[in-house]
Order: structure tokens, then sequence, then C-alpha cells
């Protein structure tokens, strides 16, 4: 079988480029487009530093190699590109002619893998509630519905102190009928109905929400890419979401300069496999970030579990529902956290007619 060498190198899973001697690109694959935002038309003859800095540590590494006259592999450094935030990566350098300086620079990121694993932790721990939520609101209904009566027959014939007593029982019991209800939306198997869905308009929708009680006292930014495609979906649910992730940030910032910052973009290559061997491609791209204090180390990795919560008197139930209707999505959500700035990314498909054609 004969396998052209093009075609090894557009088909490389991580972004690959080729150095001259003088910094510039000669060439990139497909994969390194969506890292540098821009195509490898547009790289050709550009300076490396322009993608990724002047004082990027991949070019102290192609300093090395050239010093050394021998390859270098860098692992788990931190890489920043000119748009986006540092990622993780192991960096192989090679030379492809050491005669004529050209080399082979390589980037394998190596936080995708647990970014994934983790996501699929957060589904089966979202459907590990599904499975006891019907279970437990139904169980937990019955005799809340006696307690609450009770509490106000009691008022009807007390005393003054024990009025207040009755008043409080009953109360309480709401407050927990308010949270069996957001219990019981675990429980609800349905599957997403998929149609066209514009996130921009989610996105407003969640940002007048907002601005006309919670978020309030919080400037929103917003960062759209006109051009994105619709996305697969259900509109209520996804503004469920985005209604979510705006209130968390908005009580994380402080009164003082609290900002929040909406971004969409298009990101090809992403993909996602699903149970049953099915790819799921995840283009769109959502970030909804704050400056807030941040989320605690301790509690990063279980965020999007049930019953973690950063907030003192928080359930735990918010972002775990948020994880379980991406999942249903086929999409992936993703939280980076440090002191000042809180970031969560979701993923979505996009959606395509299947009448079509």
């Amino acid at each position: 079988m004969d396998i052209s060498l093009d075609l090894i190198w557009e088909t490389l899973p991580f972004p690959a480029f080729v150095i001259a001697a003088d910094d510039t690109i000669m060439r990139a694959n497909m994969a390194a487009e969506p890292l540098a935002q821009t195509s490898n038309a547009h790289m050709k003859g550009k300076l490396l530093s322009k993608y990724f800095g002047q004082n990027s540590i991949i070019l102290d590494t192609l300093k090395q190699a050239r010093d050394q006259v021998s390859s270098v592999t860098q692992y788990g450094v931190d890489v920043a590109t000119a748009t986006r935030r540092e990622m993780s990566c192991n960096l192989y350098v090679t030379f492809l002619d050491a005669h004529a300086g050209a080399i082979l620079l390589i980037l394998q990121p190596t936080g995708v893998a647990q970014k994934m694993s983790q996501s699929m932790t957060h589904i089966t721990a979202a459907r590990s509630v599904s499975a006891m939520a019907a279970t437990l609101a139904h169980e937990i209904r019955n005799p809340l519905a006696g307690i609450s009566g009770a509490a106000q027959l009691l008022a009807m014939n007390a005393d003054s102190e024990d009025e207040k007593l009755a008043e409080m029982i009953e109360q309480e019991a709401k407050r927990i009928g308010m949270l069996v209800d957001r219990v019981e939306q675990f429980g609800d198997q349905r599957p997403t109905n998929r149609a066209a869905v514009n996130i921009h308009t989610v996105l407003e929708r969640a940002v007048t929400a907002a601005q006309a009680g919670y978020g309030a006292h919080v400037t929103i930014h917003k960062d759209f890419d006109p051009s994105l495609p619709d996305a697969a979906g259900e509109f209520d649910p996804l503004m469920q979401v985005f209604q979510n992730l705006i209130k968390n940030a908005s009580e994380a910032v402080g009164d003082q300069a609290g900002a929040i910052r909406l971004r969409t973009s298009y990101v090809s290559g992403m993909k996602f496999s699903m149970v049953g061997g099915k790819t799921e491609s995840l283009p769109l791209q959502i970030e909804v970030s704050d400056n807030g204090k941040g989320i605690p180390d301790s509690l990063i990795n279980e965020i999007f579990e049930p019953f973690v919560s950063s907030k003192v008197n928080g359930t735990g139930l918010g972002l775990s529902l948020v994880s379980k209707i991406i999942a249903g999505h086929g999409g992936l959500i993703e939280c980076d956290s440090e002191d000042g700035r809180t970031r969560f990314v979701v993923r979505l498909p996009v959606w395509t007619d299947e009448k079509v054609g």
C-alpha cells in the first residue's frame, strides 16, 4: 500500500511544525492550525514567536537543540500561545536537516486525556445521582407533605411562641422540598431532543436574566464569534447550564470590580469518543470566566461531582446537573482555576440537518 508522507503529516494527531534556521515556520500540519488559530498557508514564513511569544520555552528548546546539535525532549512544560492561556505539553525537537538547520517541532498536549477522563468520571457520577433521584424524591415528598400540613394545623391553634416554631417547621419543610426538586432533575432520563440552537441567543438571555438580578453588580464582557454555527442541542437545558455558570461566577466575584467574560469560538479538531465506538466532533467552545477568588485546589478535580461545593451553604448539585446536561448533549465541560481567575469551558457539537440529502 502506497501511503504518501504528506498524508501521514496531515493525519498526525498532535501539532507539528517544520522550523527553519531563522525560526520561521516552513510548514505546519492540520493539528497545528487550531493551536495557532490560523491556516498553514498564513503561518508559512512567519516567525514562530508570532504564535507563541518572544519568551516562549519553545524558542529556548529550539536554541538548546541547535547549541547541542541534537534532539531535545521536554516533558510537562507550560506552553502559552499568543491568544490562549497556558497548556501543559511535551515538546519533541529533532533535526530534519542539520546542515540547513531545519527542525521538526511536535507539541503533545498532556492535559487532554486527563480532562477527558475527568469528564467521563463526572458523567458517571451524575448518572449515579440520576439512579437514586426518582426513588429519593418519591420517598421524601410524601412524609414532607405530611410535616408541612401538620405545621399549618399547629399554627392555626398555637400561641405566639408555638406559632413561630410551627412557621419554622413549615419553612424548613419548604426548603427541603426545594432541595428535592433539584435532586429530582437528575431523575429525568429523557434523551435530549436535538435541534439547531443559536448559542449566542442562549447566552444573551442568560446575561439579561443575570443583569436583572444576581449579576447586577458584575460587569459582563462578551467576546462572541459572529460566524459560529448553530449548536446541536435543546434550548431550555442549555439556558439552565449557562444561567448556572453565570450565577456561580457572579457569586464568586467581589462587589468591587467583579467581572465575567463570555467567549465563543470555533475550534476544529476536538473529538470525543463515545460509548459504542461513536466519535462526536465538538468544535463549538463557550468559555465563562471570572476574576473571583477561585476554587480551592482540594476541590477542583471533584467540582462536578454531586454534593461537592466550594460554597458554605451550597448543596453541590448545580455543577453536577450542569455536567449531566452537557453530557446529554454529547458535549464536554471542564474547569481550571487559580486565585483571581476561574474558567469553565463547554464544548458542544454542531447542528447538522440529517434530513438533508
